[in-house]
Formats: structure tokens, C-alpha cells, sequence
């Protein structure tokens, strides 16, 4: 990957279709830290990448040019979720002409490990 992850303003999150099979791909706002990458599901359980993931946490994530395959859960340690709201709600506030704290607070928190993660063929 050129340059900091932190310069990008999304990150590309490939889960597989709970019914169907089929890999999904979706955009979304992310914010890494200690080799992990925080989403924040807006629709909380029930977006369909959530779902997806929760049936099956095998995912692949790409981060600029780079794409490992890697797994995915929901944060339920207390911590975890607050240090990974901060940093979202941070990184996005002076790119975004909205209010994020309602966003920030209410969304569903999932981590995807990126640096244990394999590199996607």
C-alpha cells in the first residue's frame, strides 16, 4: 500500500452473501488502528453486510491497493468501542460537512483484523 492508510477515505469490505453465496462488496468509511480496522454500520444489524458477516465472519478487505482475507466481528469490550469511535467520529469530522457524533454514537461497531491478515489472491 503507498501511502498512510489514514489518507484514505474508504476502505472496500468483501463479505459473503448469507443466502446467495456470492461475495458482496460494499465502500465504507473506516478508521485503523493497531492492525485493526473499525466500520461503523449505520444500520447497525440490519444492513446486510452486518448480517453477512455475523453468518459468516470470513471477509476480505481492501485498503488502498492492498487486499488481505481476513475475519470480521462485532466489538463488545467497552474499550475497544470507545478508542474505535473516537478515532472514526475524528478522522471524518473535518472531511464531512455533517453532524457525525449521532452517527458516531448509535452505530454498530465491527472490527476486521488487517494485520494478522493474508493477502487476497
Amino acid at each position: 500500500m503507498t501511502g498512510s492508510p489514514d489518507d484514505l477515505d474508504y476502505c472496500y469490505l468483501t463479505t459473503v452473501g448469507r443466502t446467495s453465496g456470492r461475495p458482496h462488496e460494499i465502500e465504507i468509511w473506516f478508521a485503523l488502528r493497531d492492525g485493526i480496522v473499525f466500520l461503523l454500520s449505520g444500520g447497525r444489524d440490519r444492513s446486510d453486510w452486518v448480517k453477512n458477516l455475523v453468518a459468516d465472519p470470513h471477509v476480505s478487505i481492501r485498503l488502498g491497493e492492498e487486499t488481505r482475507a481476513t475475519t470480521a466481528r462485532v466489538v463488545t469490550d467497552p474499550d475497544e468501542d470507545a478508542i474505535a469511535r473516537r478515532l472514526l467520529v475524528e478522522k471524518y469530522t473535518p472531511r464531512y460537512s455533517g453532524e457525525l457524533d449521532g452517527w458516531g454514537r448509535t452505530s454498530l461497531l465491527i472490527a476486521v483484523a488487517w494485520r494478522d491478515a493474508s493477502p487476497a489472491d
